[in-house]
């Protein structure tokens, strides 16, 4: 179960070299959750900062943004309420609007070291990212030298069709964090890194479970299954039949305003209260979520059937009318 992270173990080895090997980077920090991953991330450009400049420590967030609830993730998050109780919370971090480029380039400087962002942000209600702002954001970390981070806790891992969320829009982020589907429900996180950023060393970052060998394996077995055995095509499928029906529903129902997302991450926006239409399904036998003030979240396991996709938009359809 454990081997202390002072060694390689074969299944560490396996799991890095697949993540690596499928993906545009070069290095993997294991960790056990998406903050912890996000936390490495942000630790990892306040020294690739630090290292350019003694200023150079600034973080920019997006407002509306959720990366997690330790200290670090939690000041990235742009959202008071889950800091309101916490503060003050770590010094250095600016937030812009997303989707918005002044707002990032009235903030943005030389004493950036990086910008992390959601390519979809999912705790506010799954809104994707506009193509064209996310490739000015990349030219903006380019010419300010700012690490491009991208969390992935969310949309990674097959989600939406691509391993990686942001692989649907064109950029190359210097940085990503995942964690959730990486270990099919074995808790396990990871951040990976290119070469010319993984400014770590020992004994910059560590994690004395992070990488352990269960987890390792069963993040092997994991994308095995997304890469080799066919599950992304197969996200692919069910997830563009998801977003045919949904917006079917959306012309049927009148309280259904927006039908938003990709593959197997999909927000229903709607005129009625969430949480009722979320007790409303779970006592149907559906369970689902909501997100932001007024959306209804699918994320489904990524081996959800058109039968059972077609079985869950009839139980929200009778919910909400």
């Amino acid at each position: 179960m454990h081997i202390s992270n002072y060694y390689y173990t074969e299944p560490l080895v396996n799991a890095s070299k697949m993540l690596v090997e499928n993906s545009d980077f070069d290095k993997v920090f294991f960790c056990n959750s998406g903050a912890e991953a996000n936390e490495a991330a942000i630790k990892l450009a306040k020294k690739y900062g630090k290292l350019k400049s003694e200023d150079k420590i600034e973080l920019i967030s997006m407002k509306q943004s959720f990366h997690g609830r330790t200290c670090g993730a939690l000041t990235a998050t742009g959202q008071e309420k889950y800091q309101k109780n916490f503060l003050p919370l770590l010094p250095g971090t600016k937030y812009a609007v997303y989707n918005d480029i002044e707002s990032l380039k009235e903030i943005i400087s030389e004493k950036t070291c990086g910008v992390i962002l959601e390519v979809i942000q999912g705790e506010s209600g799954i809104i994707p990212v506009q193509v064209e702002y996310l490739k000015q954001v990349e030219e903006l970390c380019h010419k300010y030298d700012a690490l491009l981070i991208i969390d992935e806790v969310q949309s990674g891992m097959g989600r939406t069709g691509k391993l990686f969320a942001y692989e649907n829009f064109g950029i190359h982020p210097d940085v990503v964090s995942t964690a959730k589907g990486l270990g099919g429900g074995v808790p396990v996180g990871a951040m990976l890194c290119k070469d010319d950023v993984a400014v770590f060393v020992p004994g910059d970052h560590a994690s004395t479970f992070g990488g352990n060998p269960m987890v390792t394996t069963a993040a092997t077995v994991v994308m095995d299954e997304l890469v080799n055995n066919g599950l992304l095509a197969h996200v692919q499928e069910v997830g563009a039949y998801l977003t045919e029906k949904l917006n079917v529903l959306k012309d049927e129902v009148d309280c259904v305003t927006d039908v938003r997302g990709i593959g197997l991450m999909q927000g229903v926006e709607i005129t009625k209260t969430p949480k009722d239409i979320v007790s409303k399904c779970m006592e149907k036998g559906m369970l689902i979520a909501s997100a932001g003030t007024n959306v209804i979240r699918f994320v489904p396991p990524l081996i959800v059937t058109k039968e059972e996709i077609d079985e869950a938009v009839a139980i929200l359809k009778e919910a909400l009318v």
